[in-house]
């Protein structure tokens, strides 16, 4: 009679459901001085999603090869932001990639993925700077088509003076494109007008939002310059595990339970 039950028993072991889980890609780096923060905990986040806590189970940081799209503001106050470009394009290593966009009125690929530092310096120094920058419509563009030849992970490097006029893309449009194609967006600016924005694309991509004047105050002789930072976060993302199934809608807020004033994003991942 005993036997009887084994091979029910063992069925009904195979028949128990895998509990659904969600994984996204996570930056965090400090608000004042732009620092990634490399020594997160699980417990430690808290993320709520249409007002229920999405608790995070696992939290690992694999080193990410990326491949960038360098997306340069070349309206009127671009020319503020030119100088950090050859910093960022010294920061690349084989087999990473960067691509190069220019934007104003309208967006202009001059230089396609490579790992040629001295090819992507000779691309910047050809561009003019003047008209009214379109951020948005800049970015969807670059979304849309710029990552054809992309290979590893997706990041816009968005390098803008901070301040854009009105296109035809609207926020929300851009958060879709990005999280469709898994690209991750990372606004670097000085000024401006659109801090808000930025945070807003970053934190909904799993990108991080750097801001040039804030890090330059806080800066000292043993800082690190922007760039090496922007670079570390970029290749080092936290990947999280979160119970439940299902993407995080944009109303999705995230903190950390730390001292200091982090800024967390989040980018569902397959």
């Amino acid at each position: 009679m005993t036997r009887s039950w084994v091979l029910p028993l063992i069925f009904a072991a195979t028949m128990v459901p895998a509990r659904a889980q969600t994984r996204i890609l996570m930056s965090a780096v400090e608000v004042r001085t732009g620092k990634p923060v490399r020594d997160l905990k699980a417990a430690q986040i808290v993320i709520t999603d249409e007002k229920a806590a999405r608790v995070v189970t696992e939290l690992t940081m694999p080193k990410k090869t990326v491949d960038i799209l360098l997306l340069l503001d070349a309206g009127l106050a671009g020319s503020l932001v030119q100088p950090l470009v050859y910093d960022l394009i010294d920061q690349i290593a084989e087999p990473e990639a960067m691509a190069v966009v220019s934007y104003a009125d309208s967006a202009q690929l001059i230089q396609d993925f490579t790992s040629s530092r001295t090819i992507l310096k000779e691309s910047v120094s050809k561009v003019r700077y003047g008209n009214q920058p379109k951020v948005l419509d800049a970015l969807a563009a670059a979304i849309g088509d710029g990552f054809e030849h992309a290979t590893y992970r997706r990041v816009i490097l968005l390098l803008t003076a901070g301040y854009a006029s009105k296109g035809s893309t609207s926020e929300r449009d851009v958060v879709t494109m990005a999280r469709k194609n898994g690209v991750s967006i990372f606004p670097i600016f000085v000024a401006g007008h659109l801090h808000g924005m930025f945070e807003s694309l970053a934190r909904q991509t799993g990108g991080a939002v750097f801001n040039l004047m804030s890090m330059a105050k806080d800066a000292t002789q043993q800082s690190p310059k922007p760039a090496p930072l922007i670079f570390e976060a970029i290749r080092n993302p936290y990947l999280a595990t979160l119970r439940g199934n299902g993407n995080l809608s944009e109303r999705m807020k995230l903190e950390a339970r730390r001292p200091e004033k982090i800024f967390l994003s989040a980018l569902p991942v397959e």
